[in-house]
């Protein structure tokens, strides 16, 4: 009887330790931020944001700096987007907020160009100067109808 107690622990631990793992394995691959993390919310207003998803990349010369948390419709029919950013991340309020895709058909991601200015955006602040995504389809849409 003791024996059959001691090999149904060691199984039962056996597998809380692999749950754990897996689950470890889970958040990581997912790049889950299970703690809520410190970042800070940075808003950006686009006409389209075609393509773009939450959980995209925010880059500042090809460094990963934040995420897309939420995209929404403001006002006047322009495109909200929430970015979460790192919190040692400061950035200057005159910068360009653009969309881009990785490769020819890759995902989409928001691209930050540094500004220069000494003055930042501060926590929920939003910013205005933006690009937004290129629609391959109506370019190619254009050209075929000659519409250009």
């Amino acid at each position: 009887m003791k024996q059959k107690w001691n090999l149904e622990l060691s199984v039962g631990v056996f597998m809380i330790i692999g749950f754990l793992c897996f689950s470890y394995v889970a958040v990581k691959l997912g790049k889950v931020n299970v703690f809520g993390g410190k970042e800070y919310p940075v808003f950006a207003l686009f006409s389209s944001v075609s393509g773009l998803k939450e959980g995209a990349v925010v880059e500042i010369a090809g460094v990963t700096i934040g995420r897309v948390a939420d995209i929404s419709l403001g006002k006047d029919d322009m495109a909200k987007v929430e970015m979460r950013i790192k919190p040692e991340v400061k950035l200057p309020n005159d910068v360009i907020v653009s969309i881009r895709t990785q490769g020819i058909i890759g995902d989409k991601y928001i691209k930050i160009k540094p500004g220069a200015s000494d003055k930042y955006v501060l926590p929920g602040g939003t910013i205005t100067d933006t690009e937004s995504a290129i629609d391959l389809e109506e370019l190619i849409s254009k050209y075929i109808f000659g519409k250009i």
